[in-house]
């Protein structure tokens, strides 16, 4: 009965968020607590939702003070002359912006944190997808796609946790998977690629007139049909009367890859975060907060002080700073409320989720399930089929409860057909590119919440090439022989 109120849980959370029929919150909220009653927990429920509750109270408080610190940078514009450099290296090509994310946001993962990833990635990109006009959706989807592939770096905690519950080396584990990894990577920047010509031509189809029509035939690789990148061409401007969306991507117009964007591209952004004309813009503090940034983050990678205290403190030097006066004060927290509530609710609704999976024995039972359900004949495919386990499962489960509480019951059984520990484990970490997209992970609801995308749309987007990556991961480590057949 346990598996199937677990199962059906988890379809029926999965069914409301994406067809929107109920908010993320409401769902976390709601979806687990009627089955946790038909599950038996009774009044036992309350108890179970605030022990899962007490372990994410400094997760909320790193998210709300991190939203809070990063908002208000790029209130301040410390981020402009970024948003301005990569539009000049970019042009204004949505293939390559959109490239360029996935190649920025697999580069910052290499510190093993999503949280950072997410943050920089978010504030450096964001404000160049909105001045292009491209879905900020996409952007969420590249970044989880990168950090997720990269996730099995030894420092970023599952590939740890997998050689720690089997009793391995961790390099043991992770060496054999660089090829892996490669091909993660390689799947990524296509899928990127993919996505930012998807995003070329829905531009294009919104404003033709604009874009231009060009060579249809793209020999000039895609540059020709669309304008971007080739001198003296670009997006053309209509005239004054222009209005609607074509009126703001006139205002994007590169006429040279090398070359500033023009003066008329800032009148897009009026009224927006990027307004370069906005009351809260700090030009004569910038060193100061590019130096209080550099800080900020230089103590988050050394992870010398709790990162919630870290978002805590910067906030409080920043705002007081840049924002002497108290009422300017109050009016930049109420500034970030909206997105601070989002991401703050969302945690601690999904503490409904986790507890009552817990609590329930729900978790225990699934995986018990799993285990005793695969046939004896496939026990030489043990290894093969934990990878494929670890996609779902890891969605559902924190990494602690699959890593120390499911692995080691399948690795036991697997040494029965003769497939070894490290096969085991290194199979089990093929599914974090799809665990990274989780609602139970807190840096996915940081980055949803800092790009205002709504998780059932970026779900849409990236869950089934994340399971794309993950089977690819896996089918390289079956060939290539990291992952073993018994």
């Amino acid at each position: 009965m346990l598996v199937l109120l677990g199962f059906a849980m988890i379809a029926v959370f999965m069914v409301l968020i994406m067809t929107k029929k109920l908010t993320p919150v409401l769902a976390l909220i709601i979806v687990p607590t009627i089955f946790g009653l038909f599950a038996g927990a009774g009044l036992g429920i309350g108890t179970m939702v605030m022990d899962s509750m007490k372990s994410m109270t400094s997760t909320a408080a790193l998210l709300m003070f991190a939203i809070i610190y990063f908002g208000l940078m790029i209130d301040v514009g410390l981020f402009d002359p970024l948003v301005r450099f990569i539009l000049r290296k970019l042009g204004n090509d949505p293939a390559k912006v959109v490239l360029g994310t996935a190649i920025l946001a697999a580069a910052v993962s290499l510190d093993g944190d999503g949280s950072t990833t997410f943050i920089l990635t978010t504030a450096a990109m964001l404000p160049v997808y909105l001045r292009l006009k491209m879905s900020p959706v996409v952007l969420t989807c590249v970044a989880g796609l990168a950090n997720g592939t990269m996730n099995i770096l030894p420092w970023g905690g599952p590939t740890a946790r997998a050689a720690t519950a089997l009793k391995l080396d961790v390099n043991d584990v992770f060496v054999p998977m660089v090829p892996s990894l490669i091909a993660g990577l390689i799947v990524v920047l296509a899928f990127s690629w993919l996505l930012g010509l998807q995003e070329r031509n829905r531009l294009h189809s919104l404003a033709p007139e604009i874009w231009g029509a060009g060579d249809a035939g793209m020999s000039d690789g895609g540059a020709g049909r669309f304008g971007f990148g080739r001198k003296g061409t670009g997006p053309r401007v209509p005239g004054p009367g222009a209005a609607g969306p074509a009126a703001g991507l006139a205002s994007v117009a590169v006429l040279d890859s090398t070359e500033e964007l023009v003066d008329a591209s800032d009148s897009a952004m009026a009224d927006t975060a990027l307004d370069p004309n906005r009351k809260t813009l700090r030009p004569k503090l910038f060193w100061f907060n590019l130096g209080l940034t550099v800080a900020v983050m230089g103590t988050l990678v050394a992870n010398v002080v709790p990162l919630p205290f870290v978002f805590m403190v910067g906030s409080a030097v920043a705002l007081l700073v840049n924002f002497p006066k108290v009422k300017d004060q109050g009016a930049q927290l109420i500034a970030h409320a909206p997105s601070i509530v989002a991401v703050v609710s969302m945690v601690m609704a999904a503490a409904v989720l986790t507890g009552v999976l817990n609590g329930t024995g729900m978790v225990k039972a699934m995986s018990t399930w799993l285990v005793q359900v695969i046939p004896a004949d496939m026990g030489p495919l043990m290894a093969v089929i934990t990878g494929l386990l670890s996609i779902p499962m890891t969605f559902f489960m924190s990494n602690d409860a699959f890593y120390f509480g499911v692995l080691p019951v399948l690795s036991e059984t697997a040494a029965h057909y003769g497939v070894g520990a490290a096969d085991m484990a290194r199979a089990s970490i093929t599914g974090q590119p799809f665990h990274l997209q989780s609602p139970l992970v807190p840096a996915i609801l940081l980055l949803v919440s800092l790009a205002k995308v709504d998780l059932g749309d970026h779900h849409k987007k990236v869950l089934w090439r994340t399971a794309v990556i993950s089977l690819v991961m896996l089918g390289v480590g079956v060939l290539t022989g990291a992952i073993g057949i018994g």
